[in-house]
């Protein structure tokens, strides 16, 4: 009976496949016009026939992007009432009228809260007392009326409570308008300040704000200004122009409220000036100068300054003490040393105790500390597939840390810790509604992929207990490995969809990343990159030759450097793959790289490499997707972009998927799914993005057969 109805199922799909097949036969794919462009650098020439899709008001450009669209539609109508069920599923898993576990800072309760039915958050706050009147200081809701994008950010409460800076994006390109609150009165001040980052800082003075302006070209943050209450934002005066375009620049308050504080970053280099809150028309002080390849972050505690910093070649970083008064590095002086198996990666300080973030072997710890040494401890976790962080924690004088815990297979906790009892009080636990959800039906766990050079890579996965790891079993792999960004093994109801029809998730913490620590990311950037790359496929091979899956149904998933990951991989190994999805993919890596004119360029040459260098030239080409595009057998494929990404610019991926067509050798799937309303992150609304993840899901689920 079992084998009868294997041989139906298994008959079912293959006529679904034909049909599908047939169906992407009668519809014909977008063909873009090819117009030569010779790109010459260091003597080698490049051919790029579709460097004409840059032009981002061109009506042919724009007529492509559609075609795209029509034909991506065309050839997946078939899924899109599963689309619609997979959107409702993962939303009726999310707690709709949901709401922050709220914080105390300067008298008043912060609470961030979701309507029901609603896209936008809604940010209120109570005075003393959570039985307090609320009080709404932003509908989001109301403020996206009109705007198919939105999104509010950087609200910066005035130390005597009464106004807030706030700012909007409704194009999705980053780039923020400031005004200005009265959140006794309710109006808006007419003063506008454009093109900001969004964020702000109030002086002591109530009426002087920090704020931080981009590039209008670039979108590098590169000036800091100061504006007071009531004045043209045209007047605002500068106070600090970062004019190394490698670096950016921004704008916060020390969390002692005494310091504003002006730093400067790249990707290997850090700088940091200091003011006064109390006297922000003074002159910034430099709190020591930059020193390539030394990195810092400064805390301020009493007469003194905690530094965070990997100077003197402590790799993982070490932390330094130096008194306010004069702060340059020659006076630091040792506080945690350097340690060779241990990556120091935050601080947090409050008035008896300094809390410090750890990992080791690739996981958190959080460690506390009392002031006078009185007391030292970790908190305890115990399994190896989870994350734990500091959280939000404005108060200084409290014994309460505020700290949050998750695992692939345990939802999202809130915990109040009291450092000086050791009591804990979980706040909030993620709800996750529909009332079958046990975390007990799940595996998780972490394995280690070898390299071909010999490295141990960590994957962290996680399948529904039910599913039996064969080598039928679908697994998508998922991977970053850029900028020393971790991705932890965290929880996702969304991601449930997936699990409960089984398919096994999985996180390779792949070089590039600091999951190992820092030197982990520098075995995974400039002319080591390939290691990134290298150590995915050497993780795909491990699941299949482990039995865990086959090449037919293991799927590969990544987004921005991310998307760069996977279209190295498909050139290098595309026989490992059914299916692969790029999100937002940067994979004109050369061309961007030599274009300082494209926003983010300049201030990666620290993590890529500069091209107008010979050497890095050569390396970039010889991985870049776009340029090692040939003519051979590709995955079935889903890129995705928006029209408005200031990140990874549209054209990347649209010239990116136009070589593919022309080159590729396959009858299978490629699709290009452009949302020609927003940028980077997708849609900004609550729900609306739960639909670009069921596109992506059901992508999947097709390939496997598996729309129900």
């Amino acid at each position: 009976m079992k084998t009868k109805l294997f041989a139906t199922v298994s008959l079912t799909f293959a006529l679904l496949l034909q049909s599908q097949e047939k169906k992407m036969n009668q519809i014909t794919a977008p063909t873009a016009k090819k117009v030569l462009k010779k790109l010459e650098k260091h003597g080698d020439v490049r051919e790029d026939y579709y460097f004409w899709m840059n032009e981002r008001d061109n009506p042919e450009v724009i007529a492509y992007l559609n075609a795209e669209n029509e034909y991506y539609n065309k050839l997946t109508d078939h899924t899109k009432d599963f689309q619609d069920r997979l959107f409702n599923e993962m939303k009726s898993r999310i707690k709709e009228d949901d709401e922050s576990v709220p914080y105390k800072h300067n008298g008043y309760w912060y609470i961030t809260r979701y309507a029901l039915g609603k896209e936008y958050p809604i940010y209120s706050r109570k005075k003393e007392s959570l039985q307090a009147e609320e009080e709404i200081m932003f509908d989001g809701n109301l403020m996206a009326e009109g705007h198919e994008f939105f999104n509010i950010g950087g609200i910066a409460i005035s130390p005597d409570n009464k106004l807030a800076a706030f700012g909007v994006d409704t194009v999705s390109r980053r780039q923020y308008h400031i005004q200005i609150k009265n959140l006794e009165t309710g109006e808006i001040y007419p003063e506008k300040i454009e093109n900001t980052t969004g964020g702000s800082v109030w002086a002591n003075d109530n009426k002087t704000l920090f704020y931080t302006k981009k590039d209008p070209v670039t979108l590098r943050s590169d000036k800091i200004y100061k504006h007071k209450l009531g004045t043209d934002a045209k007047d605002d005066m500068l106070v600090f122009h970062e004019e190394d375009d490698t670096f950016g620049t921004y704008v916060y308050k020390s969390k002692s409220k005494k310091y504003i504080i002006v730093g400067s970053y790249s990707t290997l280099t850090s700088e940091y000036q200091i003011l006064l809150s109390d006297a922000p028309d003074g002159p910034l002080k430099m709190f020591s100068k930059r020193k390539r390849g030394e990195e810092y972050s400064i805390s301020h505690y009493g007469d003194s300054f905690y530094v965070l910093t990997n100077k003197d070649g402590a790799t993982n970083f070490k932390l330094m003490k130096v008194e306010e008064s004069d702060t340059s590095s020659e006076n630091w002086k040792e506080f945690i040393p350097h340690r060779q198996e241990v990556l120091l990666e935050d601080l947090d300080i409050f008035k008896d105790y300094y809390v410090i973030s750890e990992r080791e072997n690739g996981l958190t710890k959080i460690k506390i500390v009392r002031w006078d040494g009185a007391d030292v401890y970790y908190l305890p976790f115990e399994n190896e597939t989870y994350t734990a962080s500091v959280g939000r924690n404005p108060d200084f004088d409290t014994d309460i840390l505020r700290y949050s815990y998750n695992s692939m297979a345990t939802p999202s906790s809130v915990i109040d810790f009291n450092m000086k009892t050791k009591d804990k009080e979980v706040k909030k636990e993620q709800e996750v509604l529909g009332g079958d959800f046990d975390k007990e039906n799940y595996i998780e766990k972490r394995v280690w992929a070898t390299a071909r050079d010999g490295a141990k890579i960590p994957m962290s996965i996680v399948y529904h207990k039910n599913t039996a790891l064969t080598s039928t079993t679908p697994i998508l792999q998922y991977a970053y490995g850029s900028y020393g960004h971790t991705i932890d093994p965290y929880f996702s109801t969304v991601r449930l969809s997936l699990l409960d029809r089984g398919f096994v998730y999985a996180i390779a913490h792949i070089r590039g990343g600091e999951y190992l620590g820092r030197q982990w990311y520098e075995n995974g950037k400039l002319l080591k990159k390939m290691n990134t790359f290298t150590d995915f496929v050497d993780c795909s091979q491990y699941l299949i030759s482990e039995g865990y899956t086959s090449n037919q149904h293991l799927y590969a998933m990544g987004g921005s450097a991310g998307g760069l990951l996977m279209g190295v991989v498909i050139n290098m190994a595309p026989e490992l793959y059914n299916g692969v999805i790029a999100a937002v993919p940067f994979v004109d890596v050369v061309t961007t790289m030599l274009d300082d004119s494209i926003p983010l360029t300049t201030g990666e040459y620290d993590e890529w490499g500069n091209p107008n260098q010979k050497e890095y030239y050569e390396y970039m080409k010889s991985y870049s997707p776009y340029d090692q595009v040939k003519a051979q057998n590709y995955p079935n494929m889903l890129v995705t972009t928006g029209f408005h990404d200031s990140q990874v610019q549209y054209f990347e991926p649209a010239k990116w998927v136009a070589k593919l067509r022309e080159l590729k050798t396959d009858k299978n799937q490629l699709f290009f799914d452009i949302n020609m309303d927003a940028g980077h992150g997708g849609s900004s609304g609550r729900f609306e993005a739960l639909k670009e993840v069921a596109k992506e899901y059901a992508f999947l689920l097709d390939l496997e057969g598996k729309i129900d």
